[in-house]
């Protein structure tokens, strides 16, 4: 079939590279380069973030992890194993997430920085998205991909394409599309900082002045964060730029002085429940699957949530 997919972000790209395995033929319809996509900014470590339902979450994050990590073993560029630390002021229960990553335990004393009495050892995928992101593009448009840059501010401007089927995956704009009141932003700060040397990705989830990670990449680290739902404004907050360091260096006090290269903000897609579906009444006479509201999981969904839009296609 003639399928168009609407957006280039993570989710659009892994959805157009598994309709062009299934041998479709697929049109990409963006309004921008990748680089101007909220994918393009992100920190992307494997990690269940503002995303549900818990149980879809849960079956589309293990199977993108075991796609990611398959890339990390085959030299992916932007693909690697990440040692990882979850950190926790108080004893924490065993999380749901444990099951799905390699290498649980729970920390060393020695190994916990001033503070902390808990936390948790893993290894999951960490993507660096300005290497990877233009990989899988480039990997799409090598498979037959076609390109159309176009502002869609409405579903029935696809028709002069002629499609057989519409994959929705513009991200925040997809809800606006079609008038889902259920989708909001969520709005993410992020620091990029020079790399002293760090290695483990480190992360408190509960840091009393906010959520706090820390990502090490190859020439940078991605300190965060900030879940703020609801907020459409993407300028850099400046006390929250403070406060994401402040914080990121009770996590990993090796950072104290480390040249701050960048602070950046994206808006993330937020709904209650991802929505992976089929919709006949949209679009009529044109099938519509939906693909978006993954909130801050997209890496971490993301390819399972792509199998599942191919799937649909194939059983029209």
């Amino acid at each position: 079939m003639r399928i168009v997919v609407l957006g280039s972000g993570i989710t659009g790209l892994s959805t157009a590279a598994e309709l062009l395995r299934a041998r479709h033929e697929v049109v990409i319809v963006s309004a921008g380069p990748i680089t101007a996509t909220t994918s393009f900014l992100a920190a992307a470590v494997w990690f269940p973030t503002a995303a549900g339902p818990a149980d879809r979450v849960r079956a589309w994050g293990e199977i993108t992890f075991e796609h990611l990590a398959g890339l990390a073993a085959a030299g992916a560029p932007g693909v690697r194993m990440c040692s990882s630390m979850a950190l926790y002021r108080d004893e924490p229960p065993i999380p749901a997430w444990s099951r799905s990553v390699r290498s649980f335990r729970s920390a060393d004393p020695a190994e916990l920085p001033p503070g902390y009495r808990f936390g948790f050892r893993f290894e999951v995928p960490l993507v660096e998205m300005p290497t990877y992101l233009p990989f899988l593009s480039a990997q799409v448009d090598a498979a037959g991909a076609h390109r159309v840059r176009r502002t869609v501010r409405r579903l029935d401007e696809l028709a002069d394409l002629s499609p057989d089927a519409v994959i929705n995956c513009a991200g925040l704009r997809a809800a606006e599309l079609v008038g889902d009141r259920e989708a909001y932003p969520i709005r993410g700060q992020i620091v990029r900082v020079a790399n002293p040397g760090l290695s483990v990705s480190v992360r408190d989830e509960a840091h009393p002045l906010g959520r706090a990670y820390v990502h090490p990449r190859a020439n940078d680290c991605v300190l965060g964060g900030s879940l703020d739902i609801g907020e459409w404004d993407t300028a850099p907050a400046p006390d929250l730029t403070r406060s994401i360091l402040r914080r990121c260096r009770d996590l990993v006090p090796a950072l104290a002085g480390s040249e701050v290269l960048e602070t950046v903000v994206g808006l993330r897609p937020g709904r209650r429940e991802v929505r992976v579906e089929l919709d006949t009444a949209v679009l009529p006479g044109t099938p519509v699957v939906h693909n978006y509201g993954h909130g801050g999981s997209g890496i971490t969904i993301g390819y399972g949530c792509a199998l599942d839009s191919a799937a649909l296609v194939a059983a029209l």
